[in-house]
């Protein structure tokens, strides 16, 4: 057997971080994210396993997010008991991270077995339950940077800081074939060069091979410190309360929150905002807050002492439900931050419809909004949401901050990949839309590396690897996604569509209306829809529409 690399997620896309090596000893991942984004790219996560799980010696995993590990529970609930390795912090994180995540499957399963249910259709099973998820905490295994381990047969793994959030790590591999050793180093997600809490990201240089995520290839953010990130933010806080209204901003549970908790913080503490009262409005950010303070030794360039990181006495960290709905009779002064980031689930939903519809009320956001989510239709413009089947419409001040992403932009990811250099065999760019990594590419032909050095795989695309270069490519037989649905599917243009009609109506007169509900009639009888019996031209039967997020 040679060593292949498949590349079973973040292939195309920017979520489901997955990467199966097979070699002469034995077979392991790397990452098993969950896909996020419109409902096609959801739609994998509930496809079967491309590969045997049994036969997975073991797992190495960079980071706590969901889209690298959302999909953990799932292997062990299909029969996998081997151990996943990892640092200590990012271990912390899983207590919480991956039951919060089965909760989140078995409620969504409820919620669409009652729907079937009304349909006579059958219960829908959960991806994964409680049950796999504490399975799957029975088999964390930790290590310390910087230090080897030997996690199986002929392999030898160490992991670096990657600075993107706590406890996330490059992955630095040897694989033995024969006699000799193929390197590769994996990225994981790369952080920015200014964090709060952390150095920069880490590594050795001097591969076979190097993995590297491109979120944000092509793409800089403007230069600056954590003192001009912060004078941003507190800019953006006083013109949004200046306004009368709230500020929300969705946030994910980890990182986001307790680098925002930690600047608003500082500002309040040297009067340079004053807001009523800030709300953090997630039962797992409150507990993700409490492994950051657990692991706040570790941290670089705080301006709070350990007794006042998170501490500040308007500070509200929410959990229980009656206490969630009770902040939205809260009409302004207040600080909002909810999950989930990208507005596709938790209750930052029920914050958006309660303060989208008020003019004086602001939404901030503060990291990327995949397309197909909630946060990207509000983010690029819409006039109206569908939350929770309803149509909301956005009369709220729109307003983005990019200086607080933890991810690298585009010269920090070239940075990181120079730092690495040389790569003998090739460069697999990956955890990116096509049109970023292409971006990445271009730059990195533009220093000397070759075209054909630098890869671009698509889904459970698979090479054959040597010390000597790449030995031979493939695709897999059946695609799981189409590639054309990864970024915009049927879903999100019907849902566009329907709200784009229901505002052209609001604006017509009577007369209009009647034009283009024959208009569309005559559109479909065209392509062969079918009519209704007793159906007349002039009349349109009402039906419910569902949007992409339910």
């Amino acid at each position: 057997m040679t060593v292949t690399l498949h590349c079973h997620g973040a292939a195309g896309t920017v979520t489901g971080s997955c990467y199966r090596v097979d070699h002469p000893g034995g077979h392991f991942l790397v990452d098993c994210g969950m896909f996020q984004g419109n409902r096609s790219v959801r739609a994998l996560n509930l496809k079967p396993t491309p590969f045997d799980p049994k036969s997975i010696d073991f797992l190495l995993l960079t980071h706590a997010h969901i889209d690298h590990v959302g999909l953990l529970p799932k292997l062990y609930a299909e029969g996998w008991r081997g151990p996943a390795w990892m640092t200590e912090p990012t271990a912390g994180l899983l207590e919480y991270m991956l039951p919060d995540s089965a909760g989140i499957q078995e409620s969504e399963a409820e919620r669409a077995s009652r729907k079937a249910s009304r349909r006579g259709d059958d219960d829908v099973t959960p991806l994964y339950t409680m049950q796999d998820a504490e399975e799957a905490l029975k088999h964390r295994q930790t290590c310390p940077y910087e230090q080897w381990i030997e996690p199986g047969p002929g392999v030898r793994a160490r992991f670096w800081n990657a600075g993107h959030i706590i406890g996330s790590a490059s992955i630095e591999v040897e694989v033995m074939d024969g006699d000799k050793a193929i390197r590769l180093m994996f990225s994981g997600d790369i952080g920015p060069d200014e964090k709060v809490f952390y150095n920069h990201p880490e590594g050795p240089a001097g591969f076979d091979y190097i993995v590297c995520e491109s979120t944000y290839g092509g793409r800089e953010r403007e230069d600056y410190t954590l003192l001009a990130r912060r004078e941003a933010l507190k800019a953006e806080i006083n013109t949004a309360l200046g306004r009368g209204g709230n500020l929300l901003i969705p946030t994910f549970a980890v990182e986001r929150s307790q680098e925002l908790l930690h600047d608003i913080g500082y500002l309040i503490k040297t009067g340079e905002i004053d807001p009523t009262l800030v709300f953090l409005d997630s039962p797992l950010a409150s507990k993700v807050t409490s492994v950051y303070r657990k692991y706040a030794k570790m941290f670089e360039d705080v301006e709070l002492g350990a007794d006042e990181l998170f501490n500040d006495p308007r500070f509200r960290i929410i959990e229980s439900v009656a206490d969630s709905q009770a902040i939205n009779t809260i009409k302004g002064g207040a600080i909002i931050m909810s999950a989930s980031g990208m507005c596709d689930a938790g209750r930052i939903k029920h914050h958006l419809r309660a303060n989208l519809i008020r003019r004086n009320a602001t939404v901030l956001f503060v990291g990327y909004q995949a397309p197909g989510t909630m946060g990207h239709v509000i983010l690029t413009g819409a006039r109206q949401a569908r939350i929770h089947g309803k149509l909301v419409p956005i009369r709220a001040n729109i307003r983005s901050l990019g200086n607080y992403s933890a991810h690298a932009d585009h010269s920090e990811l070239m940075d990181w990949i120079k730092a690495r250099l040389p790569a003998h065999g090739a460069i697999f760019l990956t955890h990116g839309e096509d049109e970023e990594r292409n971006a990445l590419r271009t730059a990195l032909m533009a220093t000397g590396l070759a075209g054909d050095q630098i890869i671009l795989p698509q889904l459970d695309d698979y090479f054959e690897l040597t010390a000597a270069g790449i030995a031979g490519k493939a695709q897999a037989a059946v695609q799981r996604i189409d590639p054309n649905q990864v970024h915009s599917d049927w879903h999100n243009v019907f849902s566009d569509f329907t709200i784009r009609l229901s505002q052209q109506l609001q604006q017509s007169s009577d007369a209009e209306k009647l034009a283009l509900m024959q208009a569309l009639q005559q559109h479909l009888s065209a392509l062969g829809a079918p009519v209704s019996p007793g159906h007349r031209p002039t009349a349109i039967t009402p039906v419910e529409t569902q949007s992409a997020d339910e």
